[in-house]
């Protein structure tokens, strides 16, 4: 998608904010904010006033080692680490989508519209690499051991790569 008036932020400003968490893709308050660009503790206190639209599958509270773990993914100063009072809230895409109705403004609409195409671009992705990985398995099956080794090769090639995490500190 090109950088439109619809778009006011690049989409990978997005993308690079959606974490997996409990099984879930959800961006953070802190990073809502920055997108929509207001304070943190604004879009928490208009949450807060229409907590009734935000059941637990759409908005939850990270837990103290969720949010160690959240803080170990991205590089924060010492300053932010210091002032996180409480733990923050993560967003999942329906919650990102009724934030269009407690945040009301203009900004807040668009930006909601082009986070709402972020997480079905990411869903489509998602789900035409597992159509890819179910049709390597079927012709598998069919053509068994004859090709076993040119299987093995494209499952190496569509497998997610896990990257193992480093020790953080010095040595």
């Amino acid at each position: 998608m090109e950088n439109t008036e619809e778009n006011l932020i690049p989409n990978e400003a997005i993308e690079n904010r959606i974490l997996l968490i409990r099984g879930k893709k959800v961006i953070i308050d802190r990073d809502l904010a920055t997108i929509y660009g207001v304070e943190a503790r604004t879009l928490n206190q208009a949450t807060k006033r229409n907590i009734k639209r935000f059941t637990m599958d759409f908005m939850f509270q990270l837990t103290k080692e969720e949010t160690e773990n959240w803080k170990s993914q991205i590089v924060i100063t010492n300053k932010e680490k210091m002032g996180l009072r409480r733990q923050p809230f993560a967003f999942t895409e329906q919650g990102v989508a009724m934030l269009s109705s407690v945040l009301n403004s203009e900004r807040a609409i668009l930006v909601n519209i082009q986070i709402i195409r972020t997480f079905t671009k990411l869903r489509e992705i998602i789900s035409t690499h597992k159509d890819l990985q179910s049709k390597v398995e079927t012709m598998e099956r069919k053509y068994d051991q004859q090709f076993k080794i040119v299987f093995d090769a494209i499952k190496q090639l569509i497998a997610t790569p896990v990257k193992p995490k480093g020790k953080i500190g010095f040595k």
